[in-house]
């Protein structure tokens, strides 16, 4: 188990910035959005990948260059430990599994899928094996439940892990199926498919990816449906009811044309479905019948000019909240400024003016953002913070939605922020 202080952890909470100009026409129902807190991940050259929230938003986890996940708090950012055993790039994590919600997952170019007790900061092991239809014959589900539960600080309880096989990479997985009982991952060209609950591969797809499967995700609120996404710029959906094979089991393939570098679901449903290029395009469409809503080829040109910074060299992400229906990408520059653009789609495709300015946090390029302010079910203590960034510079940086904080000239729109609950519609639930 890998530990260390806070002081150990350089911490900088007061950071002098560059005087910059807001937005040429901010909304005047914007709030402004300080640098709270920047941590520095390391002492060497190791950058962050992906920030993703535990399931009760009392920590996070963050994935390094270094192959090492670290948990932090959301609220402070307090350091809490760290996850190391991946020999190669950690490509995807995630708490979101069948396990017990301390349990987060992840896959790696070592062509591995590992999970990890993050009270222990130990890795749970036991699935191994390459090819289709492999069988491992290592501890049964059971025992993995009663290991983890009963595991204590320190120990090593090695359960659960997947091997793809040595010449694999494992680039993105997901939890799902009808009954839940799927796990599927996204390698060289292939998407495979195993039983969590007996660690047998059911099903290897091989002939409707020709190169990198990037992504792969069940659909929420169709979980017997898996989405596909890969360098080739097609774009799967399969339906994984009964035996899974490529023949029987692909619904539909959407033609995005270039190389997808990651996909997301939004919609009251989920029907909808945004795609982000590696050449920095954005599409908008309707999974289930393919069909195209909105297509931006010019997106970074499109939210250049929606504001006075920089030119927007990248998009991070697309964000999404089921309080107002509405859908941001997530545009930066390779100084770090982050802007979160609304997106129209419906009766035209636009791209609007930052709702959100960052200024100031970071000095690279933005890989990852975690917005927490309009998310309902946040802890108490995490209140008055918009959001955690991570990116090139090896900076975690904690931006403050509190009207207090002078730190920079970033600002955010009050319509990104979390309303009370009387104002709250009926039925709604996590904003992605």
């Amino acid at each position: 188990m890998q530990r260390r202080t806070m002081e150990e952890e350089e911490s900088a909470t007061a950071m002098d910035v560059e005087e910059q100009q807001p937005p040429s026409n901010p909304s005047s129902s914007s709030n402004r959005v300080g640098l709270k807190n920047s941590i520095q991940t390391n002492f060497g050259d190791d950058y962050v990948f992906q920030i993703v929230p535990k399931n009760d938003w009392t920590s996070m986890a963050v994935s390094l260059s270094t192959n090492v996940v670290k948990l932090y708090s959301t609220a402070t950012g307090q350091f809490y430990g760290e996850c190391r055993g991946h020999s190669d790039t950690i490509n995807h994590i995630s708490f979101s599994g069948p396990s017990a919600q301390h349990v987060l997952y992840s896959c790696s170019s070592d062509g591995t899928i590992r999970a990890w007790d993050t009270r222990t900061f130990q890795e749970l092991s036991g699935w191994k094996g390459s090819g289709l239809g492999m069988s491992s014959r290592v501890e049964a589900w059971e025992c993995f439940k009663q290991q983890v539960e009963g595991s204590g600080l320190g120990r090593s309880s090695q359960v659960s892990s997947f091997s793809a096989g040595s010449s694999q990479e494992i680039f993105s997985f997901s939890f799902g199926g009808s009954t839940g009982n799927l796990l599927s991952a996204g390698c060289k060209a292939q998407i495979l498919f195993w039983d969590w609950r007996n660690k047998k591969q059911v099903a290897c797809l091989e002939e409707c990816h020709v190169e990198d499967v990037t992504q792969v995700h069940f659909i929420p609120n169709h979980l017997n449906k898996l989405a596909s996404a890969s360098v080739d710029g097609l774009i799967c959906i399969f339906d994984t009811d009964g035996d899974i094979n490529d023949d029987d089991n692909l619904d539909s393939v959407i033609n995005v044309g270039t190389s997808i570098g990651k996909v997301g679901f939004f919609g009251e449903t989920s029907q909808k479905l945004w795609c982000l290029t590696h050449i920095e395009t954005l599409s908008i469409w309707d999974w289930n019948d393919s069909s195209s809503e909105a297509n931006f080829p010019d997106a970074r040109s499109m939210a250049s000019n929606a504001w006075n910074q920089d030119q927007v060299d990248y998009f991070a992400d697309c964000y999404y909240s089921e309080e107002g229906e509405r859908l941001w990408v997530v545009g930066g520059t390779n100084a770090g400024t982050l802007g979160f653009f609304p997106v129209s789609y419906n009766g035209g495709a636009s791209i609007g003016s930052p709702e959100a300015l960052l200024v100031g946090g970071h000095t690279d390029i933005v890989r990852s953002v975690l917005p927490i302010s309009s998310i309902r079910g946040v802890p108490n203590q995490s209140r008055g913070i918009f959001g955690w960034t991570g990116g090139e510079d090896g900076r975690l940086c904690c931006w403050s939605s509190d009207d207090f904080s002078e730190t920079d000239h970033s600002w955010i729109s009050s319509t990104m922020v979390m309303k009370s609950p009387k104002n709250r519609k009926k039925n709604r639930h996590q904003p992605y």
